[in-house]
């Protein structure tokens, strides 16, 4: 990638870290024009961009989170897919005229278990996104992830679903073609699979788009991920009449994996690499590979009931709070 491409998608908090690596970079060129040795001056520099950078992104705010999580080089759906599976075969077709691209999944080999997995896909450029309508699904998109997700209990499958949207297609076709019932029709069906379910955010999960493959036994989420009802933009248009004050909004929505896991409503917090999943795919890989394995291996010595029951309960609990008299 040149620096040129760097610099484009360099996010605002990271300029500080980026003109200190530039610095770097300059002083290596001209040392080795110059045949001088400045090991230990790098050496110094680097220890102190590692500082820098653990220092700017152990302490993000809810909306630079938000910057991360909708990052153009953050790994997609399909990345971890591929990365992940021994084996993966994609499936296409709702069965009833689609095949929606801004949702995928197939069947795939995970550890030598053969497991459906789908997800949402974003693009990696505008080309790319405008094909894929930026991640945000089609009630087509969410009739294909519920034959697949049938196919999965039919064949006692696990399902591994992969989130991140920032909500589902809005347009006047999408409400023609019965959004609003199949996503809703996707959150009953996914109570009644007995097979295990495991749920990872791994950039945005918005609204009922993200609802619509989301009920799971386990629900996971990157560091730097978020999970919102409305995206802050939406909500600081609607609060305040004013899309600038989507900062504000992001501190009130509880959209990070921290407040989530607080309000009980994920499970399990996956680090992310220093820098984000985008600076080490691999790295990130590697931590969600583990956690599935791990979350799957709890999962199959339940029966099918089991499973289905504390499910339910696990749902039934979310919102639950209790107040107290003075």
């Amino acid at each position: 990638m040149s620096t040129t491409e760097r610099k484009l998608i360099l996010l605002d908090f990271e300029k500080p870290l980026a003109e200190l690596e530039a610095r770097i970079t300059q002083i290596r060129e001209l040392a080795e024009e110059n045949d001088v040795d400045v090991s230990d001056e790098i050496r110094q520099l680097e220890s102190r961009a590692m500082q820098l950078r653990q220092e700017i992104f152990s302490s993000l705010s809810p909306a630079q989170r938000l910057q991360v999580a909708r990052h153009p080089r953050r790994p997609s759906t399909l990345d971890y897919i591929q990365a992940i599976s021994d084996e993966w075969i994609e499936l296409h077709g709702d069965r009833a005229g689609s095949d929606d691209p801004a949702l995928l999944g197939g069947v795939a080999r995970l550890n030598g278990q053969p497991v459906v997995m789908l997800g949402h896909q974003k693009g990696r450029d505008t080309k790319d996104n405008v094909a894929r309508n930026f991640g945000q699904a089609s009630p087509g998109g969410y009739r294909k992830a519920l034959r697949l997700m049938e196919h999965a209990n039919r064949f006692g499958m696990p399902i591994i679903a992969f989130i991140n949207t920032p909500g589902a297609w809005a347009g006047l076709d999408a409400e023609r073609l019965g959004q609003g019932e199949a996503i809703a029709r996707n959150l009953r069906e996914m109570f009644r699979f007995e097979v295990p379910i495991i749920c990872t955010v791994i950039g945005e999960g918005g609204s009922g788009g993200a609802l619509g493959i989301g009920v799971g036994d386990r629900l996971l989420m990157f560091e730097h991920s978020v999970y919102y009802v409305a995206s802050p933009e939406a909500c600081a248009a609607i609060l305040w009449r004013d899309a600038a004050k989507a900062p504000q909004a992001a501190e009130a929505l509880k959209i990070t994996a921290e407040d989530l896991r607080q309000l009980g409503l994920i499970d399990e917090i996956l680090p992310e690499p220093v820098g984000g999943a985008h600076s080490d795919p691999l790295k990130a890989t590697e931590i969600l590979r583990e956690a599935l394995l791990r979350h799957l291996s709890e999962l199959t010595q339940m029966t099918g009931q089991q499973r289905r029951d504390l499910r339910y309960q696990k749902f039934r609990a979310m919102g639950v709070f209790s107040e107290l008299s003075a």
